[in-house]
């Protein structure tokens, strides 16, 4: 799975810097997630980062990118590994 921020999004720019694999980004209006970078924090921490800090709680699980927790954590070992120098 991967998550999305609603229409409820105050732009109050706490999501962003605690996305471990910079899936988040300003859209036109409000704030996005990439689904294709969004692992739900797998990999990384126990539970999405962004839903933790979120203060309106916007941001839930996208309808249209469901996804195991192994693939998840397939995707994190990819993300990972282009980051790594070599």
């Amino acid at each position: 799975m991967a998550l999305y921020i609603t229409q409820e999004c105050i732009n109050c720019d706490v999501c962003e810097p605690q996305c471990p694999n910079e899936a988040i980004y300003m859209g036109e209006d409000i704030y996005e997630i990439n689904p294709s970078k969004c692992t739900e924090c797998v990999g990384h921490f126990e539970e999405p980062q962004c839903q933790v800090v979120c203060p309106v709680e916007c941001i839930e699980i996208h309808p249209d990118w469901q996804e195991s927790r192994e693939q998840l954590l397939e995707r994190y070992e990819e993300l990972t590994s282009t980051r790594k120098p070599g």
